[in-house]
């Protein structure tokens, strides 16, 4: 194995594989990187049995080969390259990095070894807006329950129809639900005849969205009876650049839309940014439950919150109300991570008595809704 590629691209792969891999007592071999001269590419390539990369990039092959080598230590050698091109090449299971003033030479494993990524057909696919998807995904993957009691909340819901998809995630306290729709717009292609729905665990959709740019660029999905790939391409040529493979989780996403009011017994509308900061505030004296507690009138919301060692904090908002009063009890980082996936100025905020589900929207914007269960006092 011999190449040549730029010292930034070079860096790029490493940092983005690197991530997948960790310290495996049980198989040594997942802390390494795999290292691939092809022809015109270089492939570099981690997994750890469930979550699976695969990077390429540019550059000058002389001698096609491969090679795996430590992960945190390539990456903290790649760290301080600082020359515009390196030459790297495999000898007598080395990987030896040539730079104009220095040399480093990296012990490395038997490329055989390493284990085998999934291949997928790519015959039928979805293909979405990137940034969209990745916007779509950070509203909604810190809600995500890690259970082992029920798995299938251990990840985001993907919901593909035809012109639009529902990404939903939920704790059972609490749900967060977004609409991506194209009706009438470009950016979404889906190939399949029905509609198409899997979950995908929390860690994968994190990964998914680090390596998602905020440019309106093509992503390509493709599944398998049990794994997902997710695909993104090079800017100038028609060329994978980072594939990421992942399992699917097993069984039924939760009825949620069932739990969804359809409407409120009680709802007021209210700043939002106003709202979230005297939540925080009443937060501070939530102790450790995190519990404030809303008493809704005619004109305003009083927020107020009580610990016995600290103090107590009482605030008030002014609102727009319709409905009985209410007096409700809320874990307010339930509420604020709601709030701050919103980007409105404003949010209706709907209540279902004092023990059932609430329901906060934005105003002006249906493509988002969450929902939350209140303390039951």
């Amino acid at each position: 194995m011999n190449f040549t590629i730029l010292t930034k691209e070079f860096k790029k792969g490493v940092s983005i594989t690197e991530k997948i891999t960790g310290k495996n007592l049980t198989l040594p071999i997942l802390d390494n990187i795999l290292i691939e001269a092809l022809s015109n590419f270089l492939k570099i390539s981690a997994t750890d049995l469930e979550l699976g990369i695969q990077w390429w990039g540019m550059c000058k092959t002389e001698k096609e080969g491969k090679i795996a080598v430590p992960a945190k230590l390539l990456n903290q050698i790649t760290g301080t390259l600082s020359d515009e091109k390196i030459s790297a090449k495999e000898k007598n299971n080395t990987l030896v990095i040539d730079g104009k003033n220095y040399k480093t030479q990296i012990k490395g494993f038997i490329a055989d070894d390493f284990p085998i990524i999934p291949s997928f057909s790519k015959d039928i696919y979805i293909e979405i807006d990137s940034k969209k998807i990745k916007e779509g995904l950070m509203s909604v993957v810190d809600i995500v329950s890690l259970s082992q009691i029920k798995p299938e909340i251990s990840g985001v819901y993907f919901l593909f129809q035809k012109d639009l998809i529902k990404l939903v995630a939920t704790d059972s306290f609490r749900l967060a639900e977004k609409t991506i729709s194209f009706s009438g717009k470009q950016g979404y292609k889906n190939m399949f005849k029905e509609e198409v729905g899997f979950i995908v665990p929390q860690r994968a959709v994190k990964e998914l969205i680090n390596i998602l740019n905020e440019e309106e660029k093509p992503i390509r999905i493709y599944l398998s009876e049990s794994q997902i790939l997710f695909e993104t391409f090079l800017p100038t040529i028609d060329h994978p650049e980072i594939n990421l493979i992942s399992r699917q989780i097993e069984g039924e996403y939760p009825a949620y839309q069932e739990i969804i009011p359809k409407t409120g017994k009680t709802k007021i509308t209210v700043n939002k940014e106003e709202f979230l900061k005297q939540i925080k505030t009443a937060g501070i004296f939530g102790g450790r439950t995190n519990e404030i507690i809303l008493k809704v009138s005619s004109k305003e919301i009083e927020i107020s919150s009580q610990d016995a060692e600290i103090g107590e904090a009482n605030l008030k908002l002014p609102s727009k109300t319709q409905g009985e009063e209410i007096k409700v009890s809320f874990n307010w980082k339930f509420l604020a991570d709601g709030l701050a996936n919103i980007k409105s100025s404003e949010i209706l905020f709907e209540f279902q008595g004092d023990d059932g589900p609430s329901v906060i929207r934005p105003i002006g914007d249906n493509s988002y809704l969450y929902v939350v269960m209140p303390i039951k006092i």
